[in-house]
């Protein structure tokens, strides 16, 4: 997994078909499937691989893309976590019973894997390479290069300080939570709701499950709702943990350091606290705040928007990762179609998004009903039991299947907050 970065000192050229900023896994699936078809690809980051990032826990429904990039023997053969399922754990800390995914869909894609992203994402880097596209980490994009409205580059700082002018037909921005193209053409909007912060570290020897449940992701409730704890397994006896919760609540000025501020909540969390009693933090505690948003604009002449750099949401229901790879696959189909029909308009190369975003939107509504005060799912599909199967298609990942939103019909007479938001219409 540690391999070097063969091409990072590769002498560039001064065109390429695509430029894709950011190698995380929506910048990679998009550089895999283009570099396969031909197309002359250069990815771009700042970072160098490997790198450390949160966001371990893989959904079911990656399982597609992950076969389509041909991972799966791979990730087979790692010594990540086999994930089977999702357990809720209440605020009064009763385990509910978990979600086992292969009840619902007996396939291999069922089980999942709880990944460590430094080795899961450099598996996706490298498989890039090996399709052929050209890989540059410690670099950075210092501007776009525009002829009119229409972008025609990058401007790019290498890490030996040279700059180049690097001209492509298309530019795809990949470049995560920090949205190279939206924070310079104004394009985020940040969740009414979703107002939201993050602590988190990796812990060793914290309390594990046995069999089966050895690798589940848990979310786990605070006292009175307030924020929430995800737990997730990885190799080595190592255990990602992140509480979640307003962002006045958690990072209010009187709570002190991101260290306070995670122990303050397990000592509210009767069903972390005791998985905690023997545990080690082995990383420095960690925040991200106010991230859920998303972007009035995914195409644009000569740009496109991949994963979080189009929108990010909620980590409760951990949809990134496979967002991430799903609209890669999405804009690498849309793109090499553009390049075989010869039609680079924003309307052709917008195709993709409306189902797309139909499925994030069942994402997000189900994120509003898990913090929406007094709302219980229990309560709900004891009410309703005919949608627990669209509930679990939306943990499994399986968002864009016709009849999978029925059940927020029923659920926002409760919740009217579920409607979908007022957005600026798309320029196409």
């Amino acid at each position: 997994m540690n391999q070097t970065n063969l091409n990072e000192q590769a002498t560039l050229d001064s065109e390429y078909d695509v430029i894709v900023i950011g190698a995380g896994p929506a910048g990679s699936t998009v550089a895999a499937l283009l570099a396969e078809q031909g197309r002359k690809v250069l990815v771009v980051d700042r970072a160098r691989f490997p790198r450390f990032h949160v966001g371990e826990s893989l959904i079911p429904e990656t399982y597609w893309q992950l076969k389509r990039l041909g991972l799966i023997d791979q990730l087979k053969q790692t010594a990540f976590p086999k994930k089977f399922s999702v357990q809720f754990v209440t605020e009064e800390g009763t385990e509910t019973m978990p979600f086992y995914f292969n009840k619902y869909k007996e396939h291999e894609s069922s089980q999942t894997w709880q990944v460590l992203r430094a080795e899961f994402d450099q598996m996706l880097v490298n498989n890039a390479r090996n399709q052929g596209a050209i890989i540059q980490t410690g670099a950075q994009v210092l501007e776009l290069l525009n002829e009119g409205e229409q972008v025609t580059g990058v401007k790019l700082k290498l890490s030996s300080k040279e700059t180049l002018d690097i001209h492509a037909k298309l530019v795809v921005d990949a470049s995560g939570q920090s949205g190279f193209i939206a924070n310079r053409l104004n394009l985020k909007v940040a969740d009414p709701v979703l107002k939201k912060g993050t602590v988190w570290a990796h812990f060793k020897n914290a309390q594990r499950d046995s069999g089966i449940d050895e690798g589940a992701t848990l979310i786990l409730q605070t006292e009175g709702k307030r924020s929430w704890f995800w737990y997730i397994p990885l190799p080595d006896n190592v255990v990602s943990i992140g509480c979640t919760g307003d962002m006045e609540y958690m990072f209010s000025k009187e709570r002190g350091n991101s260290e306070e501020i995670f122990y303050a909540e397990v000592e509210r969390c009767l069903g972390i606290k005791r998985r905690l009693t023997e545990a080690q933090p082995v990383t420095e505690f960690m925040t991200t705040k106010d991230f859920s948003y998303h972007t009035t604009q995914p195409v644009g002449p000569g740009w496109m928007l991949a994963g979080d750099a189009l929108g990010f949401i909620d980590p409760v229901y951990s949809s990134g990762v496979f967002l991430a790879l799903k609209s890669g696959e999405l804009i690498a189909d849309a793109i090499n179609d553009a390049f075989d029909t010869q039609d680079f308009s924003v309307n052709n190369l917008s195709q993709w998004y409306p189902g797309y975003r139909n499925g994030l939107e069942n994402f997000r509504k189900l994120v509003y009903a898990f913090y929406a005060p007094g709302f219980s799912f229990g309560t709900f599909l004891r009410q309703y039991p005919q949608f627990k199967t669209n509930l679990v298609d939306i943990l499994i990942g399986d968002v864009f299947k016709p009849d999978v939103a029925e059940m927020f019909t029923i659920m926002q007479q409760e919740l009217p907050e579920l409607a979908t938001p007022d957005e600026t219409e798309l320029a196409m």
